[in-house]
């Protein structure tokens, strides 16, 4: 067997949560730690800005399915690992926003040990509070509530949730987020 294209000493930390649990929170956070961010939702970003539409969640999800139907439930793990490999010459990273049971099989299998997975969980109350709040992408309650249910429904994320090999519990404030973090990236150094 060949040598890896990426440094095989780096770790690969995949963020997995429902819609407005705080996944980009904790990337941030992984990113200030010194980890590159890779975000799967980017992929759909272009898509969308490449057919001329804004970004909202009526043009994103048509898109996210399309995507699905060309590439399989995988697609957003097998289009980004050229990124990811890219990455992990110089450092680790955090994926923001892994979705499917599919991409979860598919980074394990590439990427073995190095891989790891954070689900994140906040109640839908406070999920559906944040999402009608955001400045960037709101959803109105309707809009989270069938995105809940399109992801658990179409999408297999319940296991990787159940699969992770950490779990956060965002139901505190910003700093109590932080210190969860710390202590996950405290373990994997």
């Amino acid at each position: 067997m060949g040598a890896t294209p990426y440094n095989d000493g780096m770790k690969i930390v995949a963020i997995v949560g429902m819609t407005g649990s705080g996944k980009s929170e904790i990337a941030r956070f992984f990113n200030a730690k010194g980890y590159t961010t890779v975000r799967f939702g980017e992929i759909t970003d272009e898509a969308v800005k490449q057919q001329g539409l804004p970004l909202s969640e009526e043009n994103e999800r048509p898109v996210r399915e399309r995507i699905r139907q060309e590439h399989g439930m995988a697609a957003y793990a097998k289009l980004s690992v050229p990124k990811i490999d890219d990455a992990l010459k110089t450092r680790n990273v955090v994926v923001d926003g892994l979705y499917s049971w599919e991409e979860y099989i598919y980074l394990k299998d590439y990427y073995k040990n190095q891989f790891m997975v954070v689900a994140v969980w906040a109640s839908p109350e406070d999920r559906y509070k944040r999402l009608v709040n955001r400045k960037y992408r709101p959803l109105t309650l309707q809009q989270a509530v069938s995105r809940d249910r399109a992801e658990i429904e179409n999408l297999n994320k319940g296991g990787p949730i159940c699969m992770a090999d950490f779990t956060i519990l965002n139901t505190g404030s910003i700093s109590d987020l932080r210190k969860q973090v710390e202590r996950i990236v405290a373990r994997l150094r």
